[in-house]
């Protein structure tokens, strides 16, 4: 797995989307090529977001997978935290590093930790079914309507897919599954501490975010199925 991963947690995230929540960042090696986003497109990659990010891919900031789920599982009892604001689950690239997983599983024990990824082959479903199975929730990251279709058939966790900028009404995959666009993105004042939605693994609905920021006519192509 090419060594350790690198981590960092922040303990009170001053992110007006996500709220006053623990959220933590990971390396950028740990994001899959296969993701349609990391060329151009990536909101992580901009402003001081980006500065962290690149502060804690070269290991300006952050610690060690083992000092990390050290600090995870001294949040107190029924945190909801955010894993991964930038970056994916452990392990380099298109692969999960299982036993660094496991470990993140076991220190979220008691918590309400969630996350996202855009590792879909069959090794990293498999992980991902086994941790949402153990209280941790992490969503199938969708390119389009038709690619969450495609995610939710697996079974292996609740979905989220990105959507065309203009996006302003609930909408359905073409096999007629529910989509509810983020509150976050809709209404003043709710965050990720309030809403939760994306915490929950066992949710009937899929949960969908239209393009923002500077990269957002980028992210509404591949929405709409195109290529960067």
């Amino acid at each position: 797995m090419n060594g350790t991963t690198w981590a960092h947690l922040t303990p009170i995230s001053a992110n007006a989307k996500t709220g006053p929540i623990p959220v933590s960042t990971t390396e950028s090696r740990s994001c899959p090529p296969s993701c349609p986003l990391r060329s151009r497109g990536c909101y992580a990659e901009g402003g001081p977001l980006g500065l962290h990010w690149r502060a804690v891919s070269l290991k300006q900031r952050g610690m060690p997978w083992g000092e990390f789920c050290v600090a995870v599982a001294s949040l107190p009892a029924g945190t909801l935290w955010r894993h991964n604001q930038s970056g994916d689950l452990p392990g380099q690239g298109e692969s999960v590093n299982r036993p660094e997983l496991e470990q993140l599983v076991r220190a979220n024990v008691g918590k309400r930790g969630f996350t996202y990824t855009h590792k879909h082959n069959s090794a990293a479903l498999e992980a991902v079914r086994w941790a949402n199975d153990r209280g941790f929730t992490v969503n199938l990251s969708a390119n389009t309507l038709e690619h969450a279709d495609t995610l939710a058939e697996t079974g292996a966790g609740p979905v989220c897919v990105i959507l065309p900028q203009d996006t302003k009404a609930n909408t359905q995959t073409p096999a007629g599954r529910k989509v509810v666009l983020c509150p976050a993105t809709q209404r003043e004042g709710v965050s990720c501490a309030t809403c939760r939605l994306c915490s929950r693994a066992d949710r009937s609905c899929i949960v969908g975010f239209p393009a923002h920021g500077n990269a957002r006519r980028a992210v509404s192509t591949v929405a709409q199925g195109g290529a960067l």
